[in-house]
């Protein structure tokens, strides 16, 4: 017989701890887990330099969710990693709960409530209202036999997901393979050339805004990574290559550093901002800071930081001829071309196999309670 239960009744929410960021650190004394790290559930991209309590050292097994963003419970599979603010753990669990009942059951009672919860840049979560959800459980044998059937069925589906990620792996690696034969290539005669020397720094033009003080609008607000917020009003109307001041992504490389823009932008401080008289030119320089191991012009390492003065000395290897820098920049084009469009197929065959399991298990639990 099924019963509807409340989770704070059948089990404790940890919040995580708000770990001194000055104290982060790349190659740190203990892995520290951010809502960053949830999604891969083994690894974290920071580690951790402090002193530190026992209570928040989490264990492959915890269940751990989010509270930023995307509502989702994960399994953490890696080794032992520090529990970070924004980032909760379930633990405790009462003797008539299975704990991997729960992780297949809570996820869909954490999208209702993400689906439901205003914003005004990013959705946030409390540890209360992970207490007050209702969810309907079956006797504690019933619960483990469904958790046996689903993880038999998701068992195959993850395997076939595994081959997808291997697959892809080596085209990503393709372009990066080209790139690197290229540039040893001596027939293309580089010389090399100053980054100060071949663009515009338009750093002194940037303006950050925080949180409380934007107002929303259409025009993207640029930070180190990417678009971050959208404003109302401008800073730059023109062709620009942006390339990130700080963060840890400088050295893990989890993302482009670089990246094009183009039209109305609002750039924060976290940016550089580039304008080249030669967009063929900037094209190359985005490709070529992207695959290039900047290390050595990084200062930092808690936290990671590209200034202005290091930025303008990267040299830049440039083909002495302007035609052969026109095909080489034609061949990147079509490769990344290709190469996106196979990524696209592959992320469309891993959004089935999700669907899949998605599928498997609505039907699962509402066959059972139905009965």
């Amino acid at each position: 017989m099924w019963k509807t239960v409340k989770l704070g009744d059948m089990l404790e929410v940890q919040n995580g701890y708000a770990f001194n960021s000055k104290q982060f650190d790349v190659d740190g004394d203990m892995p520290l887990i951010r809502i960053r790290d949830l999604k891969n559930a083994f690894d974290t991209e920071t580690c951790y330099t402090g002193e530190y309590e026992d209570k928040y050292i989490v264990q492959s097994g915890d269940l751990l969710i989010g509270m930023d963003g995307e509502f989702r419970c994960y399994e953490w599979q890696g080794d032992a990693a520090l529990l970070n603010q924004r980032v909760c753990r379930l633990q405790n669990f009462h003797a008539d709960l299975n704990q991997r009942f729960l992780l297949y059951a809570i996820n869909s009672e954490l999208k209702k409530i993400e689906d439901v919860t205003g914003f005004t840049t990013v959705k946030h979560l409390s540890s209360n209202t992970i207490k007050q959800i209702e969810l309907s459980i079956p006797p504690l044998a019933e619960q483990q036999r469904i958790v046996a059937k689903l993880d038999a069925a998701f068992a195959e589906i993850d395997e076939a997901s595994e081959k997808i990620i291997k697959a892809r792996d080596p085209i990503a690696q393709l372009y990066i393979n080209f790139l690197k034969n290229e540039l040893r290539d001596s027939s293309y005669d580089w010389h090399t050339e100053e980054l100060g020397n071949i663009a515009e720094n338009l750093d002194s033009a940037r303006v950050p805004i925080t949180k409380s003080n934007r107002t929303q609008g259409s025009i993207p607000y640029y930070g180190a990574s990417g678009i971050v917020d959208y404003v109302d009003g401008y800073l730059f109307d023109e062709d620009l290559l942006l390339i990130s001041e700080d963060g840890a992504n400088l050295l893990m490389r989890t993302y482009p550093i670089a990246f094009s823009v183009s039209g109305k932008t609002w750039v924060n401080n976290h940016a550089h901002v580039l304008k080249f008289a030669d967009k063929e030119i900037q094209y190359w320089v985005e490709q070529y800071l992207n695959i290039t191991n900047l290390s050595e012009f990084i200062t930092g390492m808690a936290q990671p930081k590209l200034n202005q003065k290091k930025l303008n000395s990267i040299p830049i290897p440039i083909p002495s001829k302007k035609k052969r820098l026109r095909v080489l920049i034609e061949t990147i084009k079509v490769l990344k071309m290709r190469a996106d469009c196979l990524n696209d197929a592959f992320i469309e065959k891993e959004a089935q196999l999700l669907k899949l399991k998605s599928a498997i298990l609505v039907q699962e639990l509402q066959s059972n309670e139905a009965v």
